[in-house]
């Protein structure tokens, strides 16, 4: 049985990993992408840097079997809530508008007073949000008409790089269900939302389940990535419903916690659940038949990095060095971590970031402190919808740690303390690309099913951590500090 690959196509880097033909990891690679902020609130990548990118890593990965193994399948786990222009060719009009862009927001007005924010919720499972892909095709409509009138397709990111890599448009549900045109319950696109947003329907790659073949390799494909052309492509999925795959987080009751950039905190349903407060959102999974409540997430590891970055001057390794040096709660430093908006405890995109409590005594370990703990808040907040929500299991059900959170045995007991819940880590390096090789392998018959896949590909720490009840009383008075800051912020704001 051959070889497999999973690449996780994200913001900051592409990842990949070389799975065996008996389920095991036995290669890791990685190399870092870059991001253009052209004006305030946008976000930008060029695509085919991406391209140039998952070749540096399948090489990489290669390089560690000196035999050179045979690969018969490729899957990929991307960025969601991008754009990529492309035409007939498959080449890119434009750089990429991707997730972290904040500029649809008139577009995303003009949507909900189509047809409204509650109307638009119970179909989608949505909120009416500038980061979804509707609202920035239609601003490519709005502010670019010669590029949208040249455009062939609107792909997000992985239907982008499955056409250049096998030359056929495709996405999974996963995706199509992040754009604010997919009807949830009915698996398919609305008409509504597309009479709605006026966007031709042919712009859209058609869907199909992330475990289809998509197609094998060009020969341009193969020769970029030193592959053969027969390998096959997966059309793919998303890169939290994948990190949900590699945390084994493929059943109701277990939370996946899934530490980049930004937070994404998911829950798996077998049954439609439509957030009341939506706070959260219903996506379609990576895996065909299943639902993925989640929230999007907020400003975390990105967090760590501005504060790393523009004010301690350091390297981001040490603000988790010095936090561990201040007490529980901060000596009663708060920090907001709503550097891009909020998603909880309430969405709103005019929210930002904000320290409070500072004194005289307080130095750089009390900020890198303060800035952990908010994000475990926000965390806390998350994960207290989903119970309410009855996808969290019990009181004392554990909430897998996925990526650089994962790593850091500071942030992880933080994490537990601020929860009052235990939390496990993830041990695999790259979880997301994980779950990406996990569907290769469904596909190449390596694994007989989803439990068998994650029994045998995902590693999790022997035990979890579980809450110190000694700190309780401290973590729930800043708790308190924390939701009285975020009103306050917010009021302000208005």
């Amino acid at each position: 049985m051959p070889f497999v690959i999973g690449a996780d196509i994200g913001s900051q880097s592409v990842k990949g990993v070389l799975l065996d033909p008996d389920g095991q990891v036995v290669a890791t690679a990685g190399r870092p992408c870059v991001m253009s902020h052209p004006h305030s609130g946008w976000a930008e990548q060029d695509p085919l840097a991406w391209e140039r990118c998952l070749a540096d890593v399948i090489g990489q990965l290669l390089a560690t079997q000196r035999a050179g193994p045979a690969v018969s399948h490729l899957a990929l786990a991307c960025q969601v809530d991008g754009v990529v222009a492309v035409n007939d060719r498959l080449a890119p009009l434009r750089d990429a508008i991707i997730w972290l862009d904040r500029r649809a927001v008139g577009q995303a007005a003009e949507l909900a007073a189509g047809i409204g924010d509650t109307a638009a919720f119970r179909i989608t499972g949505l909120n009416v949000d500038a980061s979804h892909t509707a609202p920035k095709i239609m601003w490519i409509r709005d502010e670019e008409p010669d590029v949208y009138r040249a455009a062939r397709s609107m792909p997000p990111v992985a239907a982008f790089l499955v056409g250049r890599l096998t030359g056929v448009l495709a996405q999974d549900p996963a995706n199509a269900s992040s754009s604010l045109l997919y009807d949830v319950a009915a698996g398919g696109w609305s008409n509504k939302l597309l009479d709605v947003t006026g966007i031709d329907p042919g712009l859209l790659p058609p869907i199909r389940p992330s475990v289809d073949i998509a197609g094998t390799l060009t020969p341009a494909a193969a020769r970029l990535l030193g592959l053969d052309a027969r390998c096959e492509v997966l059309v793919g999925t998303g890169d939290d419903h994948a990190a949900s795959i590699g945390a084994g987080a493929v059943r109701p009751g277990i939370i996946a916690d899934i530490t980049g950039t930004a937070e994404p905190v998911t829950a798996t349903s077998e049954r439609l659940v439509l957030d009341p407060g939506r706070m959260v959102e219903t996506h379609a999974h990576g895996l065909n038949g299943l639902l993925l409540v989640e929230n999007p997430g907020f400003v975390s590891g990105g967090s760590t990095l501005w504060l790393a970055r523009s004010v301690l001057g350091v390297d981001q390794s040490r603000v988790f060095d010095l936090a561990a040096q201040a007490p529980p709660g901060a000596d009663g430093v708060g920090f907001l971590p709503a550097l891009s908006g909020s998603t909880a405890p309430r969405w709103n995109s005019d929210m930002r970031g904000a320290f409070t409590g500072l004194s005289m005594n307080h130095d750089g370990r009390h900020l890198a402190r303060a800035v952990l703990e908010g994000c475990a808040f926000g965390l806390r907040d998350i994960v207290a919808r989903l119970h309410l929500l009855g996808l969290g299991g019990g009181a004392d059900a554990e909430v897998r740690v996925v990526g650089g959170g994962a790593r850091s045995p500071e942030w992880l007991r933080i994490k537990a303390d601020a929860l009052g819940r235990p939390v496990r880590p993830v041990l695999a390096a790259e979880a997301t690309a994980t779950g990406a090789a996990i569907l290769a392998g469904l596909a190449a018959g390596t694994f007989d099913d989803i439990d068998d896949a994650t029994a045998r590909a995902v590693e999790l720490a022997p035990e979890p951590l579980w809450p110190n009840e000694s700190v309780r009383e401290v973590y729930d008075a800043a708790y308190t500090r924390y939701r009285a800051m975020f009103d306050s912020v917010e009021l302000g704001g208005t």
